[in-house]
């Protein structure tokens, strides 16, 4: 599962608004071949694990399948998965997770048994649940994840007084940031961001392809972010309708005004912060979010730091609101 979920990671920024997901076919001689989801419309992890094990003329009867997620069980742009293991004969399916979809929820797993085979579901349920975090969302709530990614001095600035701001963080960290880019289905910015940045907002540092670029309000004729889609109204409308057009990832990447609004709303899934060893050194500057803030601190917003990463000379800090209670 381990190796599944390894190939999983491979393909993340490939596969939605499917899952990206990872297979291991091993064989009853102890062979194992790979599997990962190719880009919508293309085989899953099961096909193609299956497909590899039998152009090296394997025998697939009596295998041990692993697969982060539950196999498919209807007919969408290929056939179900879960057919394909039966008429394969395998023996065995190992699944990380049971899929949230209303189109499989248990039924491929129910599919296999019946026909059966051997199905344990769980092996690996904490990394596949955090793995595929985002497609769960938008499987149960019809709403994209939403990662606020912002990027800061050590004494919390993002500009100088006079709007510079290019560049805070480093080749490594802004490197990193263009990959959260190409594993985000749409990228969030306001209008006020356009008209003073003028950004592209495309993948240049990761491989991968460029999100839908969205812009909070109307963007200038002659904007770089053109082609894009410019929304007004509510932030969770927004969202709703960005979650509509298969959106699975949205990342919002500012300014401060979209971001401290995201976060007051309690919008933001994830978020994302690079810290450059760098201080403005005084109040003017900048801050991460603008708006009004705490006002007490009983009202102080606290989340869990779940990971701290050097890139660079620069800091990658991951941490995602507190559950409820």
């Amino acid at each position: 599962m381990g190796r599944a979920i390894e190939l999983a990671a491979g393909v993340r920024s490939l596969t939605s608004p499917n899952p990206w997901v990872g297979a291991v076919l091993v064989t009853a001689d102890g062979t194992s071949f790979d599997g990962a989801t190719e880009r919508p419309g293309g085989r899953h992890a099961e096909v193609v694990a299956l497909d590899a094990a039998r152009a090296a003329g394997a025998d697939t009867a009596g295998a041990t399948m692993f697969t982060t997620l539950e196999p498919c069980s209807h007919h969408g742009r290929t056939p179900p998965c879960s057919e394909a293991l039966v008429a394969a004969g395998v023996a065995r399916v190992v699944v990380g997770m049971e899929d949230p979809d209303r189109n499989v929820a248990g039924q491929g797993i129910a599919q296999l048994r019946a026909a059966g085979i051997d199905v344990e579901v769980g092996i690996g349920a904490a990394e596949v649940t955090t793995q595929l975090a985002p497609y769960v969302k938008h499987r149960t709530t019809g709403r994209p994840w939403v990662l606020l990614k912002l990027a800061a001095s050590l004494d919390g600035r993002t500009a100088a007084p006079d709007g510079t701001s290019q560049w805070i963080t480093g080749p490594a960290a802004r490197a990193d940031a263009h990959r959260l880019r190409a594993e985000s289905d749409a990228v969030i910015v306001g209008a006020g961001t356009v008209r003073a940045d003028d950004p592209a907002l495309t993948v240049r540092d990761a491989a991968g392809d460029d999100p839908l670029r969205v812009v909070l309000g109307r963007a200038p004729s002659d904007a770089k972010v053109h082609p894009c889609v410019e929304l007004d109204g509510a932030l969770v409308d927004v969202l709703d309708e960005l979650g509509r057009r298969g959106v699975v990832q949205a990342m919002v990447e500012g300014g401060a005004t979209v971001a401290g609004a995201f976060h007051r709303e309690g919008l933001v899934d994830q978020y994302v912060l690079y810290l450059a060893p760098a201080l403005f050194g005084g109040d003017d500057a900048r801050a991460l979010l603008a708006g009004p803030g705490a006002a007490t601190i009983d009202d102080v917003w606290r989340g869990r730091i779940t990971s701290v990463e050097r890139l660079g000379d620069d800091l990658r800090v991951e941490l995602e609101p507190c559950s409820p209670g």
